[in-house]
């Protein structure tokens, strides 16, 4: 028995230092679900193609209000839960799953370190969730890393709306203020742009919030298609080591006109 003991030592050892260096070197990218965005499936598709452009390995936490429920299996053994799709992408359901690891001050932060441990091989995990779920997951003093959630809408008023109350939800209660937009819109949307812009106004007038960079994304586009370097550009952002008063906005990622100030209770009519 000792001497079995003494054989597993270094593999145990081995296996621990790989767990803590992937703690150290994974990237959390929280994705805001958006039940009105028609396409949604087709962004996340997208961002994995950008991210396996850098060589990462993304696995997709899918806790969104759509997504399959949690196997019972996964509070036993969470890795045997994880599907490969590719070479470059896992997948793991878990709506639901999240609360089942809540702790006493209400963070489920712990799931988030769970994932971590039963998918070392992965560089970036895309957490899909709803924004009172990613507040729970990310709120400050319970984070691994500076994290800026990405938004998700596209070009008609419901999912633009959804869009600014999740941003709002995030800024007041995990205190998270910079944030990301994926905007699902034709490359010839007449609404895009200002969109973008009055997002961005009304975060900054109304919540003290930012929002840091915006990409366009034709939901027509095919996931096996290289990322826009619009896209790219946002990807490589995301895998940067930030710091974490790393808030400030590039002014050349905005419009260069701004809409005037839209108050919150007119968000329903920021995409009209």
């Amino acid at each position: 028995m000792r001497e079995s003991l003494s054989r597993s030592q270094p593999l145990d050892q081995a296996d621990g230092l790989r767990r803590l260096f992937a703690h150290a070197r994974v990237r959390y990218v929280p994705v805001v679900s958006n039940p009105n965005v028609a396409f949604g499936g087709v962004m996340l598709e997208r961002l994995c193609t950008a991210f396996a452009e850098h060589g990462k390995h993304t696995l997709v936490v899918d806790a969104s209000e759509r997504a399959s429920a949690h196997a019972e299996m996964a509070l036993l053994d969470l890795a045997a839960c994880i599907e490969s799709l590719s070479p470059q992408v896992s997948y793991l359901a878990a709506r639901g799953l999240p609360l089942r690891f809540v702790d006493a001050k209400g963070s489920t932060h712990p799931f988030l370190q769970a994932v971590a441990d039963a998918a070392p091989h992965a560089d970036v995990v895309l957490v899909h969730a709803s924004a009172s779920e990613l507040c729970r997951l990310f709120a400050r003093g319970g984070q691994l890393h500076p994290v800026r959630p990405l938004l998700l809408a596209d070009d008609r008023p419901a999912s633009v709306t959804h869009a600014y109350a999740a941003l709002k939800l995030l800024t007041q209660r995990a205190g998270l203020v910079v944030h990301d937009l994926l905007l699902g819109a034709a490359p010839q949307s007449p609404r895009a742009e200002r969109i973008a812009m009055q997002l961005a106004t009304c975060a900054d007038d109304f919540l003290g919030a930012v929002l840091r960079d915006w990409v366009q994304l034709d939901p027509a586009s095919s996931a096996h298609e290289p990322a826009t370097p619009a896209l790219r550009r946002l990807v490589r952002e995301m895998l940067k080591a930030e710091a974490p008063d790393d808030t400030m906005v590039a002014p050349s990622r905005m419009p260069a006109r701004h809409a005037a100030p839209v108050a919150s209770a007119a968000a329903s009519a920021l995409a009209h």
